[in-house]
C-alpha cells in the first residue's frame, strides 16, 4: 500500500491522491493504536491526526515508510530525532497557518485592549486601540510575517526578539520589524505576541527574569507552547495587575486546576488550540502536504528486509536483521 490516511482530508485533496496511488483511509486506527501498528507494515507514507503517536516504537513495525505527514498545526505526537534516524521524511507545511495565526492574534489584541481598560487622563475608564500601541513579537515564525504587515496597516510600531536571529539578519528589515532584546522589549510594549518556536532550552524563559518588567497595562497573546511561561511568574503578573490581560491558545494539561498558580484569574483567556485552523489553512496544508507526498511515493522504493512474523499479530525485531528459515 502506499499511503495511509488517519487524518480526514478535504474531499478535492483525497481523491486527487487516490487517483494516484493505492490509498486506505482508516480514521478509525486514531483510536487503535495496536491496529495503526500493525496496519503499517506495508506503508510507505500515512497522513496523521494529533492524536497518533508516531514514535520508535510505531516505526519499529513501518520498514517500508518513508514519510508522515502532519495537517495540522504542530509535530508533538511524532518522535522528530526517531523519524530521523529511520529515514522517514515529517512532511508539514510551516507556511500554511501563518495567516489564520495572525489573524488569530490581531483579534485577541483587538479585544482585550478594548475589554480591558485603563484609567484615561479624566479618571474614566477607557479602551486603546491597536493603531496607538507598539506590539512586541517574540519568535520571528512565517505568521510574524503577516503579523508585521497586518500591524503596519493598523498604524502600529512592531518590534521583535528572537534568539535564534542576530540582529544584522536582513529578516528584520524585510518583514519591517526593529530588533531589540528581551527585557527592552517588554519594558516598551503595549502588546505582545509569543510565537516562539519551543525547545527545551527555552522551558521557562518568560518568568521571574523578564516578566516583572513587561510595561503596566500590557496584554499578551501567545500561540506558541506555554512552557514558554513560568506558571508562578505569569500569575504573579496578571494577578497584581501590571499584565492586564492575557490570552493563550492552549496551556499545559492542568494548568489551570485547583492548586496551580494560573487556577481562577479572570484576567487569563484560554483557547482550545484554534488559531491555526481555519478552512483556508486546512486546504493549503493539506495540499502541501499531498503534493509532498505524492513527491516521496513516486520515488522507487528501496528493497525490503527479510521478514517472518513470530506471530501473525506481532511483527517481528527488525532490528535483529535476517531471520533464518
Amino acid at each position: 500500500m502506499d499511503l495511509l490516511v488517519v487524518e480526514p482530508l478535504e474531499q478535492e485533496v483525497m481523491q486527487w491522491l487516490e487517483s494516484r496511488h493505492a490509498v486506505r483511509f482508516a480514521p478509525e486506527l486514531a483510536l487503535e493504536p495496536r491496529a495503526l501498528r500493525q496496519a503499517l507494515y506495508n506503508v510507505r507514507a500515512i497522513i496523521v491526526p494529533p492524536s497518533c503517536a508516531i514514535d520508535a516504537q510505531a516505526l519499529h513495525y513501518a520498514p517500508v515508510l518513508r514519510a508522515v505527514g502532519r495537517v495540522s498545526a504542530g509535530a508533538e505526537n511524532i518522535d522528530l530525532d526517531a523519524c530521523a534516524r529511520a529515514g522517514v521524511e515529517v512532511v508539514r507545511s510551516l507556511t500554511a497557518s501563518a495567516q489564520a495565526e495572525a489573524e488569530f492574534m490581531i483579534g485577541a489584541l483587538l479585544s482585550m485592549l478594548r475589554r480591558v481598560p485603563v484609567v484615561g487622563s479624566d479618571g474614566m475608564l477607557v479602551g486603546r486601540e491597536l493603531g496607538a500601541a507598539t506590539v512586541g513579537l517574540i519568535g520571528m515564525p512565517p505568521a510574524a510575517r503577516s503579523m508585521s504587515q497586518l500591524l503596519g496597516a493598523f498604524g502600529s510600531k512592531v518590534v521583535g526578539y528572537d534568539p535564534s536571529l542576530h540582529a544584522s539578519d536582513s529578516v528584520w528589515e524585510r518583514w519591517r520589524v526593529r530588533p531589540m532584546g528581551l527585557r527592552e522589549l517588554l519594558e516598551c510594549c503595549d502588546a505582545v505576541c509569543v510565537q516562539l518556536a519551543y525547545f527545551s532550552r527555552y522551558q521557562g524563559l518568560l518568568g521571574d527574569r523578564f516578566l516583572p518588567y513587561c510595561k503596566p497595562n500590557q496584554v499578551i497573546v501567545s500561540t506558541a507552547h506555554s512552557a514558554l511561561f513560568d506558571e508562578r511568574a505569569l500569575a504573579d503578573v496578571l494577578a497584581s495587575g501590571r499584565v492586564a490581560a492575557a490570552w493563550f491558545d492552549s496551556l499545559e494539561p492542568g494548568a489551570l486546576d485547583v492548586g496551580r498558580p494560573l487556577a481562577g484569574i479572570g484576567t487569563l483567556q484560554v483557547t482550545p488550540r484554534v488559531a491555526s485552523t481555519t478552512r483556508e489553512s486546512r486546504l493549503r496544508s493539506a495540499w502541501a502536504v499531498a503534493r509532498r507526498i505524492d513527491e516521496l511515493v513516486a520515488i522507487a522504493p528501496q528493497p525490503q528486509r527479510d521478514f517472518r512474523p513470530t506471530d501473525p499479530s506481532v511483527p517481528a525485531d527488525l532490528a535483529d536483521g535476517p531471520l533464518s528459515p
